[in-house]
């Protein structure tokens, strides 16, 4: 019983400061990503800075100095927003 207990404790610390602070970034990002809207300043995970110009089931059109590109709402890292607030 000595032997189990320090590794349920281990068991225990593990999931709260790795599994579930994940877990909760990964729900705030899936929900970030559902609710783009046509005007938003995003970043892509590529770098590419735009403004989504059109928004479809599980693709955005974003504008980048002249230039339209299709992404997945995947590929959408952040809003500018974000990065002007941290």
């Amino acid at each position: 019983m000595g032997q189990i207990i320090p590794l349920i404790l281990v068991v225990v610390v593990f999931y709260f400061f790795m599994i579930r602070p994940q877990t909760k970034k990964q729900k705030e990002l899936k929900k970030f990503r559902e609710n783009l809207q046509t005007g938003d300043k995003v970043v892509t995970i590529g770098g590419i800075h735009g403004k989504i110009l059109e928004v479809a089931e599980s693709t955005v059109l974003v504008s980048s100095e002249g230039t339209k590109i299709r992404f997945e709402k995947s590929a959408i890292a952040s809003s500018t927003e974000d990065q002007l607030q941290a």
